[in-house]
């Protein structure tokens, strides 16, 4: 798929039935690296400004991958309501959270970080897109990204997410995947493609 193609993705995913309250919940999960923010900023332009949620407002320090009861609560069960959610993102140079901020319930809202396609949302979800992309490459990409500076939080993070994938993994659940190439993005039928868009 060009990049001439997303709003054609676009166009398919608007046309899902809503997913959480009337909202078309969309996920993109993949390794930390592999290009999900890029990507999902670049879908949201194609949908005419949807709203993103990353997923790294949520996560902290603590609570890398334990933040699923939180997200439910502050995320899924206003959207379910039709009404505006709002959460609080993590400042992670300050540890600590900030501010409140909105996230309107729009007509597609999309969902971008490491384990945005987990059990406990699936069925919250409209579709779950995969980044495809070696854990090692896209590891090895937010390394550099980061810099040194980050070293120390890499260290952590590559075991645990390891752990996560292990124990809660998305792309078997997947309905569409996602390549980077030298055009844009190529999106292919997932796992659990069926009647996916």
């Amino acid at each position: 798929m060009h990049p001439s193609s997303l709003p054609e993705l676009a166009r398919r995913l608007s046309a899902l039935p809503p997913s959480c309250g009337p909202v078309r919940l969309i996920a993109v999960d993949g390794h930390a690296g592999s290009g999900k923010s890029t990507f999902a900023d670049r879908l949201a332009g194609a949908l005419g400004g949807a709203p993103v949620l990353r997923l790294d407002d949520i996560a902290t320090h603590q609570e890398l991958f334990g933040w699923t009861d939180r997200f439910l609560r502050e995320v899924v069960e206003p959207l379910e309501r039709a009404e505006p959610a709002a959460y609080r993102p993590y400042d992670w140079r300050a540890r600590r959270f900030g501010p409140p901020r909105a996230l309107p319930s729009a007509e597609v809202v999309l969902i971008e970080g490491v384990g945005a396609g987990r059990r406990a949302l699936r069925p919250y979800l409209a579709r779950l897109l995969w980044m495809e992309m070696p854990p090692e490459e896209a590891w090895a990409r937010g390394r550099a990204r980061d810099g040194e500076e980050q070293r120390a939080f890499w260290d952590g993070w590559v075991p645990a997410e390891r752990r996560h994938f292990a124990d809660d993994p998305s792309k078997p659940h997947a309905d569409l995947v996602v390549r980077q190439v030298p055009e844009g993005y190529e999106v292919l039928p997932g796992p659990a493609a069926g009647t996916a868009a």
